[in-house]
């Protein structure tokens, strides 16, 4: 028991402060206060899944034998308590037969503070690459709009970095958080090893509706696919998601690039992304009359005596930088003028 109490106070002096003590715990000037488990309601529109298997099990141990040993953060939500940072130790400790759970009260917080809290808390406790793409492009998101927003409280976000370093959390090498406004895409993609480009494709994600995230995450549609859809109307999304859940189709880029172009000139309709879904009303693209390149232009970029075969790979993959740079191109565009917007 005293060997448990003193981890525990180690552990809150890491979070808290030194000059906490564990003997008066039970004072709500020290932040920490104690809650009935039927009084914790789940975030609303949870997007994170919580854990199973051997690191849920092996979480529900260690509640057994040390108890809940970092706090979790709440918000009042009338009577109850809307869990910001905590679910799967609330899930843990229901199993392990706790009746109550250190908290950390916050008030006063803005809708996108505390979505802030639950984004920030989930990627401090798991590595971004075992994320769901649906899961990253919701912790992209945030970070990228609290960026954005020059009031967004620094004394919260230190708070929330002062937590991940708990020491019954593992180490998963985050970085300091957002100190002040900068270049919010570049800056986003810094933290976590991504490229504009690629911040700016899960940005797009992020506005697809819910189930056609989920059927991102289970491989149904592409990410560069989903970056198409999302441009689709909100009705139009519900409709080709009933159509792939219905008939299990996949869409892959020149599905969505069809479907995209229909919505753009109001003239999807139900029958017409069928066929486009499943593929009967793609034809295999005409062949193109063969293009002969002047001598000159070779010569200008090639040795005399380059192979054929080689020069035509050179050529080849040029091109493809080129379309996709275009296309990368206009997402990026769009994406600049919905924030001008």
């Amino acid at each position: 028991m005293a060997e448990n109490k003193a981890k525990k106070t180690e552990t809150f002096a890491a979070i808290f402060g030194d000059d906490f003590s564990l003997e008066n715990n039970n004072e709500k000037d020290d932040g920490i206060t104690k809650l009935k488990l039927e009084t914790l309601v789940p975030f609303k529109n949870h997007l994170f899944k919580l854990y199973e298997g051997d690191r849920f099990n092996d979480m529900v141990e260690s509640i057994k034998n040390l108890g809940v040993i970092v706090p979790i953060v709440v918000r009042k939500k009338g009577l109850r308590y809307e869990i910001l940072s905590g679910h799967n130790r609330v899930k843990a400790a229901k199993i392990a037969g706790l009746d109550e759970m250190p908290a950390v009260i916050k008030e006063g917080l803005t809708e996108e503070e505390a979505i802030l809290i639950v984004t920030e808390t989930n990627i401090m406790q798991r590595s971004f690459s075992d994320l769901a793409h649906s899961e990253r492009a919701t912790v992209i998101a945030t970070r990228h709009n609290a960026m954005k927003n020059q009031g967004v409280r620094t004394d919260l976000l230190e708070e929330i970095e002062k937590l991940s370093k708990a020491p019954s959390l593992e180490e998963y090498g985050t970085s300091r958080l957002i100190g002040a406004k900068l270049d919010s895409k570049s800056e986003v993609g810094k933290k976590y090893d991504l490229s504009s480009r690629t911040v700016v494709r899960y940005l797009r994600v992020n506005k697809l509706n819910p189930k056609l995230k989920d059927l991102v995450d289970e491989g149904k549609i592409g990410l560069y696919a989903g970056v198409d859809l999302s441009y689709l109307s909100d009705d139009n999304q519900e409709m080709v998601e009933a159509i792939i859940s219905e008939h299990t189709f996949k869409v892959d880029m020149k599905k969505a690039a069809t479907l995209r172009a229909f919505d753009n000139s109001k003239t999807l309709t139900w029958e017409k992304a069928v066929a486009i879904i499943s593929g009967e009303s793609i034809s295999k693209p005409k062949k193109i009359a063969a293009i002969k390149i002047q001598p000159q232009i070779i010569s200008k970029y090639f040795r005399p005596n380059e192979n054929k075969k080689d020069i035509e790979k050179v050529i080849e993959k040029a091109l493809e930088m080129y379309f996709t740079r275009i296309k990368e191109a206009e997402i990026i565009e769009d994406e600049d003028e919905e924030e001008i917007g």
